[in-house]
């Protein structure tokens, strides 16, 4: 007699949890739909906007973006701007630059650096200069991310890079 009433009671706590948690779902999707709501546009609920706000909303926010863009942009390329600058890099050091850093080896003899193993992009003739090669003279040389790429100067050497 006791092993089917506790089967009773253990159904019932089952059928009872069911529907809790049944309406708990119902109560849910009803509050969803009725938090969409039916709103006209051009109520207070869904208002239309002037182009004049639109303008001078999207103008402001672009313009924002804009400047904290140029600005990171050009704290991580490191010059500050697009003007050549001149390097005289001694013997054994090296110059890494950062992304979207381009170079000319104006003077000496450097190797090329390159932790990755993706190589360097040499612009003047489209290749790919890999670890330990000679860097030529007067090449336009671009550094595509700031991961250490770069050069090890063999003698002093003279550098123009933005």
């Amino acid at each position: 007699m006791m092993k089917k009433e506790k089967g009773f009671f253990k159904k019932k706590k089952i059928w009872s949890l069911i529907l809790l948690l049944s309406g708990l779902v119902v109560f849910f999707w009803v509050g969803l739909v009725l938090a969409q709501g039916n709103d006209e546009p051009g109520t207070s609920a869904d208002p239309l906007v002037t182009k004049s706000y639109v303008t001078e909303f999207v103008g402001r926010y672009f313009q924002e973006n804009i400047e904290t863009s140029v600005k990171k942009i050009l704290s991580e390329n490191g010059t500050g701007g697009t003007q050549w600058q001149i390097k005289s890099v001694s013997a054994g050091q090296d110059f890494t630059g950062g992304v979207g850093t381009e170079f000319i080896l104006r003077t000496g003899t450097a190797l090329v650096l390159d932790p990755t193993g993706s190589g360097i992009p040499d612009l003047t003739v489209g290749t790919n200069l890999t670890t330990g090669k000679v860097v030529p003279p007067n090449h336009l040389i671009l550094i595509p991310r700031a991961d250490g790429r770069g050069i090890r100067a063999q003698t002093t050497v003279v550098i123009m890079h933005r």
